[in-house]
């Protein structure tokens, strides 16, 4: 059975009834600033009176900590992983988001189902198969894709966890044997992908190179019409810091 409010699949249990919530989605590679943008938009849709619930990736509370221990022994495979991140997604679609969004809520996910589809693809995987596997999820209200250059996810991940992740920097893959070239070569891929989802399932980009505050006030301007509000007035762009007369370049944004 289809359903238009799914990418195809309709849900066990999904209400008839049209969802009161709005469902927004914050994409984007680890580094491009996600959690800090939603940790920003949350406490401005609260102030603005909206309920929220924030979710993310490996939250189930029925499959997370079992991916968390697959994966350290770096054999898990491909199929299997894709598997394991679906069930992830279903439980917390079917006991976290659709009951949020039936109860009038805004619900902010911290990457969503085209993370997950791109993984698998540059897996191995066709989109075809990856569409099909995801065809249960929710169509957002608003897809954001906080845009970030490579130097800069590579920068952020380390200065945050001290090191590179062994998945997110695609050593499965076996790209290269050199982890910082893995990385690059193994965000490369997915930037295709994500390329081909921005067209596919109508993302929103935002330059993500920038200072946080920066990047709040373009995401502002996107979430505002949502509920029939006027689009925050822009503030100034903040200047890079000099000293003696020399910019010192911007800062290191938060990662997400």
């Amino acid at each position: 059975m289809t359903d238009n409010r799914t990418y195809g699949t309709r849900l066990p249990g999904l209400p008839t009834e049209p969802l009161p919530g709005k469902l927004i989605v914050i994409e984007g590679a680890d580094g491009s600033g996600r959690t800090t943008e939603v940790a920003l938009l949350k406490s401005w849709l609260e102030v603005e009176g909206h309920a929220v619930v924030d979710t993310g990736l490996r939250r189930s509370t029925l499959v997370s900590a079992e991916i968390d221990r697959a994966k350290q022994g770096h054999t898990l495979a491909a199929s299997t992983l894709a598997l394991l991140y679906a069930a992830d997604f279903a439980d917390q679609l079917e006991n976290k988001m659709i009951p949020a969004l039936a109860a009038g809520a805004t619900v902010l996910a911290d990457r969503y189902v085209y993370t997950l589809m791109a993984r698998a693809i540059v897996r191995g995987a066709s989109r075809e198969y990856a569409g099909e596997l995801y065809s249960f999820a929710l169509r957002p209200d608003l897809v954001v894709f906080l845009d970030a250059r490579t130097e800069i996810l590579l920068h952020r991940s380390i200065g945050k966890y001290g090191s590179l992740d062994y998945w997110e920097s695609g050593m499965d893959l076996s790209l290269s044997r050199d982890l910082f070239e893995s990385f690059f070569l193994y965000q490369e891929r997915l930037s295709r992908e994500f390329d081909w989802m921005a067209k596919e399932y109508d993302f929103h980009r935002v330059d993500a190179n920038r200072f946080p505050e920066q990047v709040h006030v373009d995401v502002q301007q996107l979430v505002a019409p949502l509920y029939g509000a006027a689009r925050p007035a822009p503030r100034p762009e903040k200047p890079p810091r000099t000293r003696g007369g020399l910019s010192r370049g911007p800062r290191r944004a938060a990662s997400g």
